[in-house]
């Protein structure tokens, strides 16, 4: 099924003040099984695996592992197979293109540049992204507004016109971390050990760490970097 932006504007606007369930079911009654959640274990991703299992058991969800992964996350991964009994769909980077680029600039190159950084999130992240959403309708993410400058006008419904044009579902786009944890609290969902260690957004081991107090959530994702540039490409906002 596909979606006109017309269609998809109404939608957003009709969902703005809905609860993620609602957005969620719809979601799954339109598309599945054309529909998966992109996963990276976040705590938002997380939170949406839960609601998700209870809307429909068959539901889908695939993760990206770059093969830079934190040995937290991997555990994560498999407390989160093993809870909710679901089939994780897990897309790994060509491996001769990692050569390729680690041949060419090093294991770490992303701290030489933003665009040696882009590069490897390319490769790690972006191509292996088109090839998970090739064949689905509709993808599911976790995004949030508040948690970076280049995600304030998400909508909860959107046509991603960077793969595409298929459609792009951000239930708890509205939600600040708050209701987030809270909702994990209440739900017993489980989450990533390293948010007790002081990380608000876990990535890759090199390009990220923990934040001080009073920064910002993102501030531990490629902290070498400006504010506006911090994006791996797998989320591309045009600007309004």
């Amino acid at each position: 099924m596909k979606l006109s932006k017309k269609e998809a504007d109404k939608l957003a606007e009709k969902f703005e003040n809905k609860e993620p369930q609602e957005v969620l079911k719809w979601a799954l009654d339109t598309f599945h099984p054309k529909i998966s959640l992109a996963s990276s274990f976040g705590a938002e991703d997380n939170v949406l695996v839960d609601m998700l299992s209870k809307i429909n058991l068959k539901f889908r969800v695939f993760t990206l592992d770059t093969g830079r992964l934190n040995q937290e996350t991997y555990d994560l991964i498999d407390k989160i197979r093993k809870k909710y009994n679901a089939q994780i769909e897990v897309y790994y980077p060509n491996t001769e293109r990692v050569e390729k680029m680690v041949f060419q600039h090093g294991m770490n190159l992303f701290y030489d540049s933003v665009d040696y950084r882009r590069l490897c999130c390319r490769i790690r992240k972006v191509e292996p992204l088109m090839r998970a959403l090739s064949g689905l309708d509709a993808w599911i993410t976790g995004l949030r507004r508040a948690q970076s400058i280049t995600r304030t006008g998400i909508k909860k419904i959107e046509i991603d016109e960077a793969h595409g044009n298929i459609v792009k579902v951000n239930p708890i786009v509205d939600w600040s971390k708050e209701q987030v944890w809270d909702y994990i609290k209440k739900n017993d969902v489980p989450y990533n050990v390293l948010y007790d260690k002081g990380y608000a957004s876990i990535g890759c081991e090199p390009c990220t760490r923990p934040i001080k107090p009073g920064e910002d959530i993102r501030a531990g994702r490629w902290w070498w970097e400006s504010p506006e540039m911090k994006e791996c490409g797998l989320h591309v906002h045009k600007k309004k």
